[in-house]
């Protein structure tokens, strides 16, 4: 493996080109005027692993937007690494936030990223990190350093549920077998202490619908007299925390796993200043659920968030109206134990029973999963770390993320092994924000650093 940063230097220019070329691509899964473009994204994603080194690649249909599979398999008798991404991204809103157009990416340099940062929605999450698994290959193909089997398989629904992934891994469970499951599409402490996600938390996410009268009305003349859908959502929402910030659905925290004190001892000795964090997000406090600091707020500990509201009148000017409906977006995160199905249903019953009379209220779901945890002990994640502390230098913290994909708790249930998340992302990148970005430093590490988890992974694997 000592060639493999004089491989990337050499390469470093068409690296960072490529990408840029993936990246212009806006394959936004959530909005169907994009649909053309997620679609020629995936036949990108196909050329580059059919270059990166592949024996076979193809477009794999689903009901939904296609999966893109492909295998390098040099030897049945040797393990095989299946790696997972995706190539859709979120909706680039709002646009006038962006200091550069969210397609026409751009190389900038930041006081975190001195060597410059590419910006672009997709950078990070997850074109970047996803890209990298291929260069990884190319590199490993082309100096004959390649050590074991892997597998690909790069989806277009993640950002929206990744619905066509549970229907494609259930009758695919043969060609997908593997021995472990490579992701990048986390972040890690900083680029001079890596990290390890060992834990995501699940997710719920509902919409709801607040009806009031059965038109939008002239509040001077009904106002006070009948029920204001967007009052009444407001008031709705405001009860589902308590004075502690504590979620008032009962039940809810039932089946919460609650970490020991030692764990939470080994939790607080990551790198955490709380003042670099309140001034990266211009806050004048923190704020969350009492008894709890803000890393076992946003990584151990379920929440509940709107993620938008609407109703009535919102153009330029004046217009006195009372709203027939007041809308909602909720996404609860979750912690293992929790079952997203049952908190959604657990979420239903409380909102439905809080209603006031004179308003009629729906609850529709929309995605959801299931949290998931990485032992420290399984031979995935001691390779990873063994290929962090010789890339970085420094042995990797493990830490618990508070993001959610769902599709890893899935990945044990159908396909019987385990996830290794090895994230090169950092915290201000911007991910699901205007003005998204991955560092240069941070693109060429990762693929600097997955092939050593392929080696220690295959030295590990012979000896267990």
């Amino acid at each position: 493996m000592d060639t493999i940063k004089d491989y990337v230097q050499k390469n470093k220019e068409r690296f960072l080109n490529e990408l840029i070329d993936l990246l212009k691509i806006p394959s936004v899964s959530a909005d169907s005027a994009y649909s053309q473009d997620v679609i020629d994204t995936a036949n990108a994603v196909k050329a580059s692993l059919e270059k990166a080194g592949c024996d076979f690649v193809e477009i794999c249909d689903t009901p939904g937007y296609p999966i893109v599979y492909g295998e390098k398999i040099i030897d049945k008798n040797l393990p095989t690494v299946l790696v997972y991404g995706h190539y859709d991204v979120q909706p680039p809103d709002p646009l006038d936030l962006w200091t550069s157009p969210p397609f026409e990416p751009v190389i900038k340099k930041t006081d975190l990223h001195p060597d410059g940062a590419i910006f672009a929605r997709g950078a990070c999450d997850d074109k970047g990190q996803m890209y990298m698994h291929v260069k990884a290959l190319e590199y490993m193909v082309q100096t004959n350093n390649l050590p074991c089997n892997v597998k690909f398989m790069i989806e277009g629904e993640e950002e929206v549920g990744s619905a066509s992934l549970s229907w494609f891994v259930e009758r695919n469970q043969e060609k997908l077998k593997n021995d472990v499951i490579l992701i990048s599409d986390t972040g890690m402490i900083s680029n001079t202490q890596p990290s390890i996600t060992t834990g995501l938390r699940g997710l719920s996410y509902v919409e709801v619908e607040v009806t009031g009268p059965n038109r939008d009305l002239h509040s001077g003349l009904y106002g006070g007299a009948v029920a204001n859908p967007i009052n009444v959502l407001a008031k709705m929402i405001a009860s589902l925390h308590d004075e502690n910030n504590h979620i008032t659905i009962p039940g809810f925290y039932d089946k919460v796993e609650e970490l020991s004190d030692a764990e939470r001892a080994e939790m607080a000795k990551a790198p955490f200043s709380l003042e670099a964090y309140k001034k990266a997000l211009d806050l004048n406090d923190i704020y969350g659920e009492k008894g709890y600091t803000t890393n076992e707020r946003n990584s151990i500990r379920p929440t509940l968030d709107v993620n938008g509201i609407w109703g009535g009148y919102t153009g330029e000017g004046a217009k006195t109206v009372i709203a027939s409906k007041a809308y909602a977006k909720i996404s609860m995160r979750l912690v293992p134990n929790q079952d997203w199905h049952e908190i959604t249903e657990l979420f239903t019953k409380h909102f439905e029973s809080i209603a006031p009379s004179g308003v009629t209220v729906k609850v529709k779901p929309h995605h959801g999963g299931q949290g998931y945890v990485t032992p420290i002990d399984s031979i995935g994640y001691q390779a990873a770390a063994k290929a962090y502390n010789e890339s970085f230098g420094v042995q990797p913290i493990p830490v618990r993320s508070g993001g959610s994909i769902p599709i890893v708790a899935l990945f044990e249930k159908e396909l019987k092994s385990k996830t290794i998340l090895m994230g090169f992302g950092l915290d201000s990148d911007a991910i699901h924000s205007p003005n998204e970005h991955f560092g240069v430093f941070n693109y060429l590490k990762g693929i600097e650093t997955i092939p050593l988890f392929y080696k220690y992974f295959v030295e590990l694997f012979k000896v267990k």
